[in-house]
């Protein structure tokens, strides 16, 4: 066999590989003045494709061949040993610090990462921007996924195009232009697609791919090396993160890495700076940095419950260095080495693999391990997985008068005889109102819209919503007051809500920061917020009372300011929370929440003390005599204001009337 090709070493692509490695590092850890160090990854793609492109494609010039099992070994060496050292300490401290949820989410994701398709699980959940991102222990491993999803295909793609070598250089160049158009074309509509798929970020490694295809040999001056590191620099500090990245804007990180790695050839100040020992030295430990970082960064800050200042910041940041330092000495370079047989390297890394597969297949089906936590924990640990429902019932009709909208069908079926019309209150009692369907053998509809004000006359602007979302809300109420009004009236209506929300214009304790703000819509006039909810009241019961029979209200369940099921049960495993400050967290007087409902239930009881609507009042139920969400060995709240599928169950009894026509 013919030697494995080699290209001559430059250390001025550690430097920039330095350069990349510290933008991640540092905008993850949360150093200000760095919104665009996510970049980095974008920087990575340049240098890979242009480093391995450029040995394939001087493999394929000297032999007319790509040695394919040679070059799946090269990747098994560089990548695997220091990975699986990786997911091994992260499961052996996940199993003390993660939540079931939690451990039963990363048993999911090793699974994905082990088989390079990481990019692919986090494209189907949570954007990289999301807050539910912190969550994720092995969410930077979808770079790595999209690296090796491409380098399936391009040593195959360069042995078919050997055949036509007129060809190579136009194909290439036409899959770069496609990627980086379809880039550019999704990014605003679909942008969790374009920053996560190969397809989209293919156009960033064939850059580094043409790069050394076009331009290797060549030599260019100091101002196209600059030019790259300003525009590497640039995109780091004002690139912002959120839904416009990648699309045009990675241009700018790309050209940039582009225009420095073209420089290469000549002396020049950037070329200096690059090939200094400090920076060579991270450079070096680059992917073992990328790959420790954000495990530990995520593991801390889910032990310690939230992130530290800067001091601890720091430490935890030199805790990841150290580990890459540790990790490139005694893990990468020996696994690089011929000395160890490819034989010996390909057995462990299956050997590996099937571990890990193992490892997470476990986590997945015992549900995250809840037997590693006490009673005391594990209830609050049910209660934040218990807001799942059964979807199978739910349709969007493309016509007819609920258009557009999703109803979802309770009990038997038939003509629906109420429909139960709300908002993500709604959808916390599913369980409970399906039930009770089934028990009175009454048809019903559920019809629910999150964050939507069950109320005609109204718009809203909400902070947890895009204009989208509340313009969505706007349509969905106009269906439902058309529908109410015409041959799908139903005899009985239920309307469910968080009515303190939208009379006081924002959330209260854990989620204070949540913000709505209503605006009249004709016929009503404009007034203050509360003023307004009530005349929204008015005119909603009056434009139903011809068409509806009866209509009945869930008086809203009291809020718990402070109690967050996720919350607590990480509080009490780790320490910060004894089992006394738990169950006050989970726990208010009737007195301490009045002055909040005072301005919501102002017009319900009126309303109802006029007989224009029939109130549901669950608070007897769950104030015996404080309101709490405990209740003899379960947990009724999910959140602060959600009633987790137990506590619906539990009210079931209350919508017997509603159901009944009683």
């Amino acid at each position: 066999m013919t030697a494995a090709p080699h290209l001559p070493y430059q250390p001025q692509i550690d430097g920039l590989r330095a350069i990349a490695v510290a933008a991640v590092v540092l905008y993850h850890f949360g150093i200000p003045g760095l919104p665009g160090g996510f970049t980095g990854v974008d920087v990575f793609f340049v240098i890979s494709g242009y480093l391995i492109g450029g040995l394939l494609w001087t493999e394929l010039q000297a032999t007319g061949r790509i040695a394919l099992g040679r070059f799946y070994l090269r990747r098994v060496r560089r990548l695997a040993p220091a990975y699986f050292a990786m997911l091994a300490v992260t499961f052996g401290l996940a199993w003390l610090v993660l939540l079931p949820f939690e451990f039963r989410d990363l048993g999911k994701q090793a699974i994905a990462a082990t088989l390079w398709l990481s990019n692919v699980l986090f494209f189907q959940g949570a954007g990289y921007f999301d807050a539910g991102s912190e969550s994720k222990a092995l969410l930077h491993t979808w770079s790595l996924s999209v690296e090796e999803q491409f380098y399936l295909v391009l040593p195959l793609t360069l042995l078919v195009l050997s055949r036509l070598p007129r060809l190579t250089l136009p194909v290439l160049v036409l899959a770069w232009a496609l990627s980086l158009a379809t880039c550019i074309w999704l990014t605003p509509s679909s942008p969790t697609a374009t920053f996560y798929l190969f397809p989209f970020r293919a156009w960033e490694l064939l850059t580094g791919v043409l790069l050394a295809m076009l331009w290797r040999r060549r030599r260019a001056g100091a101002t196209l090396s600059l030019a790259g590191l300003i525009l590497v620099l640039g995109g780091i500090v004002l690139i912002p993160a959120g839904a416009g990245f990648p699309g045009a804007l990675a241009l700018v990180p790309v050209a940039g890495a582009a225009l420095i790695l073209a420089g290469l050839g000549s002396d020049n100040p950037v070329n200096r700076v690059l090939a200094s020992p400090p920076m060579v030295g991270l450079g070096l430990v680059s992917y073992s940095l990328y790959l420790w970082h954000w495990p530990v960064l995520i593991l801390s800050r889910t032990w310690r419950g939230a992130p530290g200042g800067p001091v601890e910041a720091g430490l935890w940041l030199g805790l990841a260095l150290a580990l890459a330092i540790a990790s490139w000495a005694w893990v990468e370079r020996p696994f690089r080495r011929p000395a160890i047989p490819g034989a010996l390297v390909l057995s462990g890394a299956v050997v590996a693999g099937v571990a890990a597969l193992a490892f997470g297949a476990y986590a997945w089906r015992s549900d995250g391990a809840p037997q590693r936590f006490a009673p005391e924990v594990q209830r609050h640990i049910a209660a934040s997985a218990d807001f799942l429902q059964d979807w199978s019932r739910c349709t969007q009709a493309p016509d007819g008068p609920f258009a557009g909208v999703e109803t979802c069908a309770i009990g038997p079926d038939g003509a629906p005889q109420l429909i139960v019309w709300g908002d993500s209150h709604l959808r916390a009692l599913m369980d409970g109102l399906a039930l009770a369907a089934e028990e009175a053998a009454t048809p019903g509809l559920i019809i629910w819209h999150a964050g939507c004000p069950p109320l005609f006359g109204l718009t809203k602007q909400e902070s947890a919503a895009t204009p989208a979302q509340d313009a969505a809300c706007t349509r969905a109420n106009a269906v439902m007051q058309a529908a109410l009004a015409g041959p799908a009236a139903p005899p009985r209506l239920l309307i469910v809500g968080r009515w303190t929300y939208y009379a006081q214009g924002a959330g209260t304790g854990r989620d204070a920061h949540n913000t709505i703000r209503l605006a009249a819509a004709p016929p009503l006039a404009p007034a203050p917020q509360a003023d307004l909810y009530a005349a929204a009241w008015d005119h909603t019961l009056s434009t139903l009372a011809p068409h509806v029979g009866q209509v009945f209200v869930l008086r809203q369940p009291p809020e718990l300011p402070n109690y967050d099921s996720r919350a607590v049960a990480a509080g009490l495993a780790h320490g910060r929370l004894t089992p006394d400050q738990a169950r006050a967290l989970a726990t208010i007087d009737p007195a301490a929440a009045a002055p909040r409902i005072a301005a919501a239930e102002a017009p319900l009881t009126r309303l109802a003390a006029e007989g224009r609507l029939t109130l549901i009042d669950p608070w007897p139920l769950l104030c015996t005599p404080l309101c709490t969400a405990l209740h003899d060995d379960a947990v009724w709240y999910f959140d602060n204001n959600h009633l987790t599928n137990r506590g619906a169950i539990a009210l079931r009894a209350l919508f017997l009337p509603a159901l009944a026509g009683q």
